[in-house]
């Protein structure tokens, strides 16, 4: 079997993504990690649909006596580094800057994803339940839309798929998909393979990918 990207490559690729002044919103999972990889000179500001603005990184399992605060949590229930000038407000006014188009980039995770861009990321299957939470308002709202991801389910399933099988989070929303084999590019034609694992080919992917994929003519390994 051949060697797959771990989470932490994962976020540390989707973090080359990022550029100096965005504003930034992690969703739950792998998005989290990608706060820790922010590229040497690279500015940004983080927010959450809760109610803060402009803190710093996840706390880490090893900072968490020292760094902790009850108090300051991300939308998942994370703890946050506090920062010089952060603020807080009410959720709804949290809601009013996704809303508004203030969002520079968002990076969620992925239940399923389509070729065309739909992405299914708030209900899994067969559980009857899901956790909306902002998943809808940034899927549709944010500038850029960033999916980080396995590329298969635990059983080997695809989760970049031709047509999504259970709710949608968005339709049509989705600008770059981030795997532990590949990068892929949704655009008008379909998903473009930009960038692949080391060790893996074309041929590799293809066959753990629902949608025919076009190639990249620049086609690379993926770099951190």
């Amino acid at each position: 079997m051949k060697e797959r990207l771990t989470r932490e490559v994962i976020a540390m690729r989707a973090a080359r993504e990022l550029f100096d002044g965005a504003v930034v919103n992690l969703g739950i999972g792998i998005p989290t990690l990608v706060s820790s990889f922010v590229p040497e000179g690279i500015e940004v500001t983080y927010h959450t649909e809760n109610g803060a603005l402009g803190f710093g990184p996840v706390v880490t399992a090893e900072e968490f006596a020292e760094k902790a605060d009850v108090d300051l949590v991300n939308a998942g229930g994370q703890y946050i580094t506090p920062l010089p000038g952060m603020c807080f407000f009410h959720h709804a006014d949290s809601f009013l800057m996704v809303r508004g188009g203030h969002i520079d980039i968002t990076m969620l995770g992925v239940i399923e994803v389509s070729e065309k861009g739909d992405l299914a990321n708030w209900m899994f299957p067969g559980r009857g339940v899901g956790n909306i939470g902002g998943g809808m308002d940034l899927a549709f709202n944010a500038k850029r839309v960033i999916c980080l991801t396995e590329h298969t389910t635990k059983d080997g399933k695809p989760k970049v798929v031709k047509q999504c099988s259970i709710p949608l989070t968005a339709p049509e929303c989705v600008d770059l998909i981030i795997t532990d084999v590949a990068v892929l590019e949704v655009t008008r034609e379909g998903l473009v393979l930009r960038e692949i694992a080391p060790g893996w080919t074309l041929g590799d992917v293809q066959a753990i990918t629902e949608p025919q994929l076009k190639v990249a003519p620049d086609l690379k390994e993926i770099e951190l």
